[in-house]
């Protein structure tokens, strides 16, 4: 991984740190490239001076990110050694204990981290935010495509209950993906469908910025009107009960983005993820 100039302080208790891992890939993105410039982005809004360190909570969150810096990829298309790189360099993390949220990037980066999370969490529940289910079995002869890795995850048994809220694009036959592995789909509108009560054990969570509205993220390569609000999206996020062991923000395309308006949306995702794995600590 790549060194970056944020360290957390000195006073932060190491058992309260949470690693922020970059991961800049886009060559398995099927529109538009543009989503490897994403955790720079995210970088330089976490640090504005536009805002703070609080969270809505008003936790001083930042200083509990251990910014690690990006894995090391060569960001190909269809490269099960970028995958792998990413694999280990999460799993190296959850080995010494630590939460991690990953920034990307697009989707495609996913399913390596949960095969990451796999070893160490048997009974992982993922929650997924996004426009698309991401559940091609095989999208344009690329079995890792950004289309596709949700399918991978679940073939890998990395998840015991997969949770996707916001979507609106499903095809027929990812419908039928989901009905396979009896994944819970909600649009945007059955969201108050959602039982968070439902969830028990560990949470992962996956958040596409294009699951939200354009309106509030425009910087995304798949404009999807019709999406989740910020606020709803931070409302799921807060009704979760179980504690969040780890979280991804991917697919923001910086060169589509206005005033960085989509990059500050994910920064503060970033803050309000933190701060719920700080609240919620796993046991």
């Amino acid at each position: 991984m790549t060194d970056t100039d944020t360290d957390a302080d000195s006073d932060t208790s190491m058992s309260e740190q949470i690693s922020l891992l970059g991961i800049a890939a886009d060559a398995n993105s099927s529109f538009l490239a543009g989503c490897a410039l994403g955790p720079a982005a995210i970088r330089g809004a976490l640090r504005s001076d536009s805002g703070n360190d609080a969270n809505e909570a008003s936790v001083s969150v930042t200083p509990h990110l251990d910014d690690l810096g990006d894995v090391d990829i060569a960001n190909v298309a269809n490269s099960s050694d970028d995958a792998d790189a990413i694999t280990a360099a999460v799993r190296g993390q959850l080995a010494a204990g630590r939460r991690v949220i990953s920034i990307g990037g697009d989707h495609f980066v996913t399913f390596p981290i949960l095969r990451a999370f796999r070893e160490f969490h048997t009974d992982l529940t993922v929650v997924h935010i996004d426009a698309h289910p991401d559940m091609y079995d095989d999208f344009a002869g690329n079995p890792f495509s950004h289309a596709s890795p949700f399918a991978r995850a679940l073939e890998h048994g990395c998840m015991t209950r997969l949770i996707q809220l916001g979507i609106r694009t499903a095809t027929q036959h990812q419908v039928d993906q989901a009905d396979r592995w009896n994944v819970t789909m909600l649009t945007p509108r059955q969201l108050d469908r959602f039982d968070a009560a439902s969830i028990t054990g560990p949470v992962y969570f996956s958040l596409d910025l294009d699951g939200l509205d354009p309106s509030c993220a425009p910087g995304v390569s798949h404009h999807e009107p019709g999406g989740l609000t910020f606020r709803e999206v931070l409302d799921v996020i807060d009704a979760i009960p179980g504690p969040i062991v780890g979280a991804d923000v991917v697919e923001l395309n910086p060169t589509r983005d206005l005033v960085d308006m989509t990059a500050m949306v994910g920064a503060k995702f970033v803050k309000e993820l933190a701060g719920a794995m700080l609240a919620n600590p796993p046991v």
